[in-house]
């Protein structure tokens, strides 16, 4: 039986990779093994409030933050490479001193860059072997594959034939390390409830532009006929509600109230981010989706599923009430998943 302690350790980018890492961690629990909880900022604390028993330990921020004007992020990231280099260089010092003192016998890392060792089994989860970044992708992908390669296996959260979610980010032919596709993953189940909301606004990522995008749909909804739930994405100490006429918003949900939130809603407006997406899949949800300026990645998954007849989106400085009359005319998010080999997956922290 494993008696053997798993460091998990999600990147603070926004919260979907600290709730993808929650099915992960039920998972490793379920198969006898201990958890360490490692991350920083919000990731950190909604992690802690859904594992209050567990041990956790704080990793250095990378603080990556977007630029008011998405073109400028690019810009703004490869600034800040150098700061990027020094957090990798504490995270491996302090991995190194958690494996000196006995504390983690494995690892898995989602997308934390330096969160890894050579003596003990090591991790990288991560639905982007390709690194979308404009006329700098080529560069960009390479440089992420090369990080990837250090580690002893790479899992994609993501199915490997044509029915996938993820589309040229989570697939390629080039990389020259073992890959493993999981299957998609999420927290949540879909279950039969009454409709309680119009629309459920799911906010999240860095700031300022999950503040932009709030005041401009509270703006939008106010004294509109949506009945409206708007969950702010701020993880704070309790859930706290208040109402604003036909609004109620919400600083933040754990996963409990938020499957049922979601389960009570037509709609749902959310960032096209990758956790997003698997998500309203497993809840088979009507969606519309709002890109953040400048990223990429939720850019190209928009228009992935825009083209497919998926789900509509729009540029955020374009979103109008109007614009949710296109819903109709899409299919909306299906349930493509498979159930997690996690048993299998696990073998790897069983190698001597």
């Amino acid at each position: 039986m494993p008696d053997k302690t798993i460091l998990v350790a999600p990147l603070h980018w926004g919260l979907g990779h600290a709730t993808r890492c929650i099915p992960i961690i039920r998972a490793l629990l379920s198969n006898n093994y201990k958890v360490l909880i490692g991350s920083d900022g919000a990731a950190l604390a909604l992690l802690r409030k859904e594992f209050p028993v567990l041990p956790w330990v704080e990793l250095p921020a990378y603080n990556i933050t977007y630029p008011k004007k998405g073109e400028f992020f690019k810009l703004k990231l490869f600034l800040k490479l150098p700061e990027i280099k020094k957090v990798m260089s504490l995270e491996k010092k302090l991995v190194k001193q958690c494996i000196a003192e006995g504390r983690i016998h494995g690892i898995i890392s989602d997308n934390r860059l330096g969160v890894r060792s050579n003596d003990v089994p090591s991790v990288f989860i991560t639905h982007q072997l390709n690194v979308l970044s404009g006329n700098t992708s080529y560069f960009s992908s390479k440089l992420h594959q090369r990080i990837i390669k250090k580690y002893d296996a790479c899992w994609v959260p993501d199915l490997k034939g044509p029915n996938n979610l993820s589309g040229k980010l989570g697939h390629s032919a080039k990389v020259k390390f073992p890959v493993t596709y999981m299957g998609p993953l999420s927290r949540m189940q879909p279950r039969n409830m009454p409709i309680v909301y119009d629309v459920l606004v799911l906010l999240s990522g860095p700031e300022p532009q999950r503040t932009l995008l709030e005041v401009k749909l509270l703006d939008a909804f106010r004294g509109s006929s949506y009945r409206v739930l708007l969950v702010r994405g701020m993880v704070e100490e309790g859930e706290t509600f208040y109402v604003k006429e036909n609004i109620t918003i919400v600083n933040f949900l754990q996963s409990t109230s938020l499957e049922k939130a979601i389960n009570e809603s037509r709609w749902v407006i959310s960032r096209s981010g990758y956790t997003t997406i698997m998500d309203l899949a497993a809840m088979e949800k009507i969606a519309f989706f709002i890109p953040t300026p400048g990223q990429f990645e939720q850019k190209y998954l928009a228009k992935e599923l825009k083209n497919k007849g998926i789900v509509p989106s729009c540029k955020q400085d374009d979103f109008t009430l109007e614009k949710l009359n296109e819903i109709p005319f899409y299919k909306g998010l299906k349930n493509i998943n498979q159930d997690t080999n996690f048993p299998e997956l696990f073998t790897l922290f069983e190698r001597e």
